[in-house]
């Protein structure tokens, strides 16, 4: 037995020797990569073992046939002081906010969402109190939205609050789409109005530092309702894979707006392998986020390609299909599909082209 220990200790010795050794080889930062190329090189290794998975790493969901309808599913990962501030973000808030994240994914992919699980981890600060607050906002996005709470875990937490939601839905295999599938001349469609999450942000940070100046100061938030809302309380998009139905139209690939408009422009081009044409005076954006944009000396298409939390989708349709959309308040048409070798570009107001590049928010940034 004392045999076994003495070897253990030395194989210990050994590995710090080696840690010591190579200590001053170059590392490479986390925030060189980015979420998204961290993700892509952490699994490029992984391989598919049940002819099940129709979809691993690379979508908003991965795919599983479950026999007559394929079943998607997709998590998200909310770390306090990362993803949200509690000193602005109501927990009733963050808790819809969380089911939000996912049930947009799972939009995304044209399935209807069925259920979730919820695990969280918390610190001893929080109260029973404080977390059936959290629960009542994933409880009243499940009762929105029909989806059930199905399971999930708890646990405890060094510091602060951390939120974890899976999400699972159903989609017929005919109508399932994925980032993949765009084809050059296809119409890019995006819903609703970008950029007024970002300026949500900025007003609610604005107003934090106010408070910490002067905690009796009034806060002037009547001026940005639209704005704040989109931040704080979100909603998928289920009403547009419904309108989908009711029109007849399959999109050829489609993506949520998360991080951005730049970003899930590239993302769609580099899983469809073409290019890209985005008009700048075509990107929708409410009045509100246009005037914000002027207090705040901010350009209001750097706010839209790259703000993020929009959580609208993006999605590219035939030229044949363009009449399924035409006129139809909830949909844009921003721009079209090129062939590959022609790149992803901005067709600014003035007429130039302007190479497009992903600068959306990065979890990982130092």
């Amino acid at each position: 037995m004392l045999q076994g220990f003495f070897l253990l200790i030395s194989m210990n010795i050994d590995y710090i020797c080696t840690m010591l050794e190579n200590k001053n080889e170059s590392r490479t930062s986390l925030s060189e990569l980015g979420e998204f190329k961290l993700i892509e090189h952490l699994t490029k290794g992984a391989g598919i073992h049940h002819e099940s998975t129709l979809k691993g790493v690379g979508d908003d969901c991965a795919v599983i046939n479950s026999g007559e309808s394929l079943t998607v599913v997709t998590t998200d990962l909310l770390i306090e002081g990362i993803h949200f501030d509690l000193s602005y973000m109501p927990l009733k808030h963050l808790g819809y906010k969380a089911v939000m994240v996912n049930l947009s994914d799972v939009y995304a992919m044209n399935a209807n969402a069925k259920q979730i699980t919820v695990s969280i981890a918390v610190s001893n600060r929080f109260t029973l109190e404080a977390l059936e607050e959290l629960y009542a906002g994933i409880h009243l996005a499940c009762e929105m939205y029909k989806v059930d709470l199905v399971g999930g875990d708890t646990t405890s937490s060094n510091k602060g609050l951390m939120i974890s939601i899976t999400a699972l839905g159903e989609v017929e295999a005919e109508k399932c789409v994925y980032r993949r599938g765009a084809q050059p001349n296809d119409l890019l469609v995006v819903t609703g109005d970008l950029g007024a999450a970002y300026l949500g942000l900025q007003v609610l940070e604005r107003e934090r530092q106010v408070f910490e100046a002067n905690p009796n100061a009034q806060h002037e938030l009547d001026n940005y309702t639209y704005l704040v809302e989109r931040q704080l309380k979100p909603e998928a998009r289920k009403d547009i894979v419904r309108l989908f139905g009711d029109l007849g139209l399959v999109p050829t690939s489609m993506i949520d707006i998360s991080d951005g408009l730049s970003s899930e422009v590239l993302h769609l081009c580099k899983e469809s392998e073409v290019g890209c044409s985005v008009y700048e005076n075509k990107i929708p954006l409410d009045q509100q986020v246009i005037s914000t944009c002027e207090e705040f000396n901010l350009d209001s298409t750097t706010v839209a390609l790259s703000g993020g939390e929009d959580y609208e989708l993006l999605f590219t349709i035939s030229q044949a299909d363009f009449d399924k959309v035409k006129g139809n308040p909830n949909f844009t048409v921003i721009g079209h599909m090129t062939e590959k070798e022609e790149g992803v570009h901005l067709i600014t107001r003035a007429g130039e082209k302007v190479e497009m590049i992903a600068q959306g928010w990065n979890s990982l940034k130092d």
